[in-house]
């Protein structure tokens, strides 16, 4: 007999749901495996047809055939790994609700901390193992303080700037393959040693014969195909647990994912973006962006000047320790400022504005690293972002509802309510800390606050769902929703109007006269 009550039941069923959605992601990523298994053994019987037809056309397919075949043991294990390590995870978490009825209230809150600990040091190790996605979304996660147990986001920090680092001799020869000479005709000095390892690429310093110090930027060898392999099992895992999300355009949230991963692969495209805003933000006080070394850059090989500087949280957490609440202020302040011009002015934007990214000089400038995933905008929804912005600020919700609609944004109903939560969401905890009397020590919210504003978004999400999404807000939301988490658990005495206003006073003016 069950004895337990409709609401336990249901987050019984709830839990069996998304471990049940969790292994079916699982199966299906290995179903599709056994089946390109199938396919290319049905390839290798045609290819030996061909031999006594035609022995160049049957080389060919040789050819094709064996470099594919060569990828499949590394394949099939990275597939299994990641796959039972979601499974793992989950499943953990959904049984903590049975476990923790056997465990007395003062026990809870440590057992269920080395829970968390337990299963970020296992997708820590499976993301380091793997690199590729799976390392872009630990690092990723590992910003986002605001929502994440404080375990976990002491795990993942070391996603920030390490991975599993490239064998000297194979960072050798990209190197000399890409650029077409030998690394002593290239660098006056190389240091073998990385000084950071990330999911796409590793750094190391050098110094070329000029004698600037410069980072040399290097691409894991074989990833493109990594990168398609993780790009299948993304958009598997998506669809098995769509079920679970509030509806909304996931086709194009996943695609703009895989467009950014993807475009990261050409560092050609880094190197140009990178001078780009490095032009854009030459004259801000305060603000530092490596310039690249055109004549040492290629598709797999970026070299850019050498600056000193200690990553983001490092340096926020040391002068929240140390009792600095000015010096929290003013590197987020400043933080903010830089995005903000950025997106509202210059109409590019680095995306990716994880703490890894983000250094602090001895000088207390700020330093702005990896152009792989950066978003242009085009004039018209950098001005519509811009009015939203300002509409929110001063509570024009009907302006809001037009500008989103005229930037690409749809609901199922037509209606703009889910567009304006989605659209609070963002932009509110802005829109009260602008308008605080007491600037200097902002309400800044609970993490209850963020679950209750996250459960209303949810419940008006599936009541009327956002059926289209441009794709220019996936990467903008991905940067604010960051930077946010980082407001939220710094908590700094800001005052908003200092760093927002001169950008939305500044095009209005300009327009007047």
């Amino acid at each position: 007999m069950d004895t337990s009550t409709p609401l336990q039941s249901g987050h019984r069923n709830e839990g069996l749901k998304a471990w049940l959605n969790v292994m079916n992601a699982s199966v299906s990523a290995l179903e599709q495996t056994l089946w390109q298994g199938r396919e290319l053994a049905e390839q290798a019987l045609s290819t030996l047809k061909k031999v006594g037809v035609s022995a160049e056309q049957a080389k060919e397919d040789y050819d094709a055939l064996a470099l594919e075949a060569a990828q499949w043991p590394a394949r099939v294990k990275r597939m299994k790994e990641t796959g039972w390590m979601l499974t793992r995870i989950t499943s953990s978490y959904r049984l903590w609700g049975i476990k923790s009825a056997f465990i007395s209230r003062k026990n809870t809150p440590a057992a269920l901390a080395k829970l968390h600990r337990r299963n970020a040091r296992l997708f820590r190790d499976v993301s380091l193992n793997q690199g590729g996605a799976f390392l872009k979304v630990g690092q990723l996660l590992s910003a986002r303080a605001d929502i994440l147990p404080k375990p976990w986001v002491e795990e993942l920090r070391v996603l920030q700037d390490q991975a599993s680092p490239i064998e000297y001799d194979a960072v050798r020869e990209v190197i000399e393959s890409e650029l077409g000479d030998s690394l002593e005709a290239l660098f006056k000095e190389f240091d073998p040693t990385p000084i950071a390892a990330a999911s796409i690429g590793q750094v190391h310093r050098a110094r070329l014969h000029s004698g600037q110090d410069v980072a040399v930027k290097i691409q894991r060898p074989g990833l493109e195909q990594v990168i398609d392999l993780d790009m299948t099992l993304m958009k598997l895992f998506t669809n098995s647990i769509a079920s679970m999300l509030p509806p909304t355009d996931l086709d194009t949230i996943t695609n703009e994912i895989e467009r950014t991963i993807r475009e990261e692969l050409d560092y050609r495209f880094e190197a140009n973006s990178m001078a780009t805003v490095g032009e854009f933000l030459l004259d801000v006080s305060q603000v530092q962006v490596p310039r690249p070394v055109h004549s040492h850059c290629s598709k797999r090989v970026l070299v850019s000047n050498f600056v000193i500087g200690t990553p983001l949280m490092a340096e926020l957490d040391k002068r929240q320790q140390e009792g600095d609440d000015k010096g929290v202020a003013d590197l987020l302040g400043r933080l903010l400022d830089l995005y903000l011009r950025q997106v509202l002015q210059a109409g590019i934007f680095q995306a990716d504005p994880h703490p890894g990214n983000l250094l602090v000089t001895p000088e207390n400038d700020l330093v702005l690293l990896d152009f792989g995933c950066t978003m242009v905008l085009s004039e018209t929804f950098r001005d519509g972002y811009s009015k939203v912005l300002g509409a929110a600020l001063m509570g024009e919700r009907k302006t809001m509802a037009t500008e989103l609609k005229g930037m690409g944004f749809e609901t199922r109903s037509g209606k703009p309510d889910t567009l304006l939560a989605f659209a609070d969401a963002l932009l509110s905890q802005i829109q009260r800390t602008a308008f605080e009397m007491s600037s200097d020590k902002p309400e800044w919210p609970s993490s209850s606050d963020i679950l209750a504003q996250a459960k209303g978004l949810l419940e008006q999400a599936e009541s009327d769902p956002v059926d289209k999404l441009p794709a220019e807000f996936i990467m903008l939301a991905r940067v604010f929703t960051t930077l946010g988490g980082l407001f939220v658990h710094y908590k700094p005495r800001i005052d908003v109007n200092a760093y927002l206003f001169p950008h939305l006073v500044g095009p209005a003016l300009s327009q007047v006269f």
